[in-house]
């Protein structure tokens, strides 16, 4: 059977076991950081903004944003979720933010994954997800969304996996590799907040 371990700070709640993931033997389950994992999540960053269109990116990030990255996220109470092999190294990660800067926005957050190249086909990327997909509900918010380049397959097959449906597609939304990109959004809507208020 499958089974992970969890490393770092413990999360002040329970993970939902209908939605806990099975694992390949040895992956850990981490809460990331700057100090440890910023370099990681930096090249995952720079390898998807040159090779593909998940990032509308045009020139590689630097070591720099990735402080104001964290930060951004800490401050919005937002997860950054990862797992690690036996040697340590990140495989991928997952983080969600927010959706529209305005405060009825509070309740839908914005998500992202990514898997190391080495690490894909095992299924990190779902069990990552998952994760994220309690965490929201655990945080009480309503919505997931995800942005997601129209020709990407893969992510659109995951996410159709976990119950998220099409919401809708900008066409044209972005330029990149001398073509026009279509940015289609999947969301997926929770039974929590439990009383949601206004304010």
């Amino acid at each position: 059977m499958s089974s992970f371990t969890q490393k770092g700070e413990p999360p002040d709640f329970p993970m939902n076991p209908l939605l806990s993931p099975a694992l390949p033997v040895g992956a850990t389950l981490v809460e990331c950081s700057y100090e440890r994992h910023a370099a990681a999540i930096l090249e995952l960053f720079n390898d998807a903004i040159l090779t593909s269109t998940a990032l509308y990116d045009y020139k590689p990030r630097t070591l720099t944003s990735m402080q104001a990255w964290f930060q951004a996220k800490a401050a919005g109470g937002f997860p950054v979720v990862g797992f690690e092999n036996e040697a340590g190294e990140l495989m991928g990660f997952a983080s969600y933010g927010s959706f529209r800067a305005y405060p009825a926005n509070k309740y839908t957050v914005e998500h992202s994954v990514y898997v190391e190249s080495r690490f894909r086909g095992r299924g990190l990327a779902e069990a990552l997800m998952r994760i994220v997909i309690d965490r929201a509900r655990q945080a009480q918010l309503h919505v997931l969304v995800g942005g997601i380049d129209a020709t990407n397959a893969g992510s659109i097959r995951l996410h159709e996996k976990l119950g998220f449906v099409h919401a809708g597609t900008i066409r044209h939304a972005g330029f990149k590799f001398g073509r026009w990109l279509d940015l289609a959004f999947y969301q997926l809507i929770l039974d929590t907040p439990v009383e949601p208020v206004d304010g």
